[in-house]
């Protein structure tokens, strides 16, 4: 299926069903939180059949999903629509989704040249540092390549870092590393990276991706306003580069590296970065969803159910862009953590709580608590990872083999 055809089925037929006469409501499944009622598009049970899908499967998937307070799930196969819930044209956080989003610019921008991103270049010959603790002559001994593998071995504050500090630090410990050595979560890797690619292409992370991503892929709801920097001085000089993104748009992104990189017989991504993610990745010991990290993206492991080959983006509250080429499908799903992250960063700056500690407070407060009538706890509690896990499997299973 080509990504014009992607564009119009997906594009223009979600646009027309947003406002048409094809909804219903999902029913609700029982759990330890009311659900709330969110509109559900999908085919025809024939249509759903003849690209893979179980019908009844399916919609014990997006039952399901309800029941978690998930804003949007969105599954597209052979560029086209499945089924979706929620509002599509909603632009969500994706949190650390942004990853694998910096990922495709460098991939747009690979080369030696003067406005190109070099990935052998290290920190010391690109005039990388760090503030207020300066980087070592080890540590600026790091490439380019090995903050795209995670694995510059460089322990140092980060922005945006929330509750990573701990695994980081686990991985690392706090001596110096050798680069290319150890594969860890790093926000300092990621955020630095941003820095690079902004001081050798010249263009800000949102001009590049609206021009070289959003516009050529006709993305509907993104405008330049929706990237942000997060920004830490006392921890680093080196800010991260924040996206908010709406379902459809994220499903366009996963069509085009579905597609090998092409758009409408344009070359937008080089087909060998994409299979780079898959090909050159580092296994990181977690196994399940988790199992490899390649290129800013997860490898799942065989464990997970998922097909060998697939790959995905992940993002705090189970923002996700799975791109499963065995199935020659593409599925989002985002929750809106306003309301989460406000109470989160309350509980840490009025009550002083670490953010692990915090994040376990919000959490088991809903799960201990039960209660269904808490607007919070019913709509915008954090879901947990082995809820998400469980949403997965139900996905597996709806898929017909």
């Amino acid at each position: 299926m080509s990504s014009r055809s992607f564009r119009r089925r997906v594009g223009g037929t979600v646009q027309g069903l947003l406002g048409a006469c094809l909804l219903c409501l999902v029913a609700l499944g029982a759990g330890a939180q009311e659900a709330r009622e969110p509109s559900l598009l999908r085919a025809s049970d024939a249509d759903m059949e003849s690209l893979g899908w179980d019908p009844a499967g399916l919609e014990r998937v997006f039952v399901f999903a309800a029941s978690l307070g998930s804003d949007s799930l969105l599954i597209v196969t052979d560029g086209q629509f499945v089924a979706a819930m929620g509002e599509l044209n909603r632009r969500y956080n994706v949190h650390s989704v942004r990853k694998a989003i910096l990922s495709a610019l460098v991939g747009q921008h690979l080369g030696g040249g003067s406005r190109q991103v070099d990935l052998d270049a290290s920190l010391a010959q690109l005039g990388i540092d760090d503030s207020p603790d300066p980087l070592t002559p080890l540590q600026r001994e790091a490439t380019v390549l090995h903050l795209l593998k995670s694995t510059s071995g460089i322990n140092h504050p980060a922005a945006a870092e929330g509750g990573l500090t701990a695994e980081k630090n686990r991985r690392l410990g706090t001596r110096e590393n050798q680069p290319g050595s150890i594969w860890a979560y790093n926000n300092w890797d990621y955020n630095a990276l941003t820095t690079i690619f902004e001081t050798r292409t010249g263009l800000s992370v949102a001009e590049a991706f609206e021009r070289g991503l959003a516009g050529p892929l006709g993305m509907e709801d993104f405008s330049a306003d929706d990237v942000s920097y997060r920004a830490a001085p006392e921890r680093s000089r080196h800010r991260a580069a924040m996206f908010r993104l709406s379902s459809r748009d994220l499903a366009r992104l996963g069509q085009l590296y579905l597609d090998g990189g092409l758009w409408d017989s344009e070359r937008l991504l080089p087909a060998s970065w994409i299979e780079r993610i898959t090909t050159d990745a580092s296994e990181t010991g977690e196994g399940g969803l988790r199992g490899a990290h390649g290129y800013l993206w997860w490898i799942p492991a065989e464990e997970s159910g998922l097909p060998p080959g697939t790959f995905w983006a992940w993002g705090l509250g189970q923002q996700a862009l799975f791109v499963i080429p065995a199935w020659r499908s593409v599925i989002v799903h985002q929750a809106d953590t306003t309301a989460f992250v406000e109470r989160w960063l309350a509980l840490q700056t009025r009550d002083g709580l670490a953010a692990e500690a915090a994040l376990e407070r919000l959490v088991l407060g809903c799960i201990l608590a039960g209660d269904a009538t808490d607007a919070f706890c019913r709509e915008d509690r954090f879901i947990l990872p082995r809820e998400f896990d469980e949403l997965l499997s139900l996905i597996v299973a709806a898929r017909l083999r």
